[in-house]
């Protein structure tokens, strides 16, 4: 990850970490079109849509850098069965998913269900086949529960691990994301979410060493715009 320690960032260059986030439940196709347009505009990382709506976004980005992902058991995590997430992850692989975010089973690891806990998120992994990033709910857990979810994870195959789902479980900050880091062998990364709305806050973030955030503000944030209050995940 040094090269996140080492790169100056501004306003202009950081749209290549944000994973630009459009997700609700009354988004239309228009918007969605829209949305799949500013990533190319702004140069963002990447186009966060529900699974609804990763078809349309994939073919609006077709031919492009900019990557399509998703998530799924979100916003309320640990709630699919297990076979319902692997399934659905296929699903949004069909639909043209390149990297998908996936909620854990929170209550399975408190339950000291480990192994359940790690088929859970294997079970994904393999049935994507694409990058996977979990959402692993730092709050919500204990120090030792911590390292056991990294663990398990790690030993699923997932490409990225992310400190929460979102700001409703905590607002992205850098002791975090040095943790996560601070367990990451090479090869896997840290994706940073939750709450995401200033420049100054996402410039933390990846100086802490996440590779990407996501966040719905990433308009503000590279335009410079983002002190104003603007609402993200």
């Amino acid at each position: 990850m040094a090269w996140a320690m080492t790169k100056s960032w501004n306003h202009q260059n950081v749209a290549s970490a944000i994973q630009h986030t459009l997700i609700g439940t009354t988004v239309t196709r228009e918007q969605v079109v829209a949305h799949a347009h500013e990533c190319l505009e702004y140069g963002f990382q990447a186009a966060m849509v529900q699974g609804s709506w990763v078809d349309v976004v994939a073919a609006e980005l077709s031919g492009t850098d900019v990557q399509v992902a998703s998530a799924l058991d979100f916003p309320e995590v640990g709630l699919m069965t297990s076979a319902g997430k692997a399934a659905e992850a296929a699903e949004l692989v069909r639909r043209g998913a390149q990297q998908i975010d996936i909620g854990v089973q929170i209550g399975w690891l408190k339950s000291g269900m480990y192994d359940e806990f790690a088929a859970d998120i294997r079970g994904v992994v393999e049935a994507a086949g694409v990058p996977i990033k979990v959402m692993l709910e730092l709050p919500l857990l204990s120090d030792e529960q911590r390292v056991i979810a990294i663990e398990a994870a790690l030993g699923a195959g997932v490409k990225y691990l992310k400190n929460a789902s979102s700001g409703a479980i905590e607002k992205a900050k850098p002791e975090s994301i040095s943790f996560l880091v601070s367990h990451c062998p090479s090869g896997v990364g840290v994706k940073a979410s939750g709450g995401i709305t200033t420049l100054s806050q996402t410039v933390a973030l990846l100086e802490a060493g996440a590779q990407m955030v996501g966040t719905s503000a990433g308009i503000s944030i590279v335009s410079g715009d983002s002190e104003l209050g603007v609402v993200s995940y």
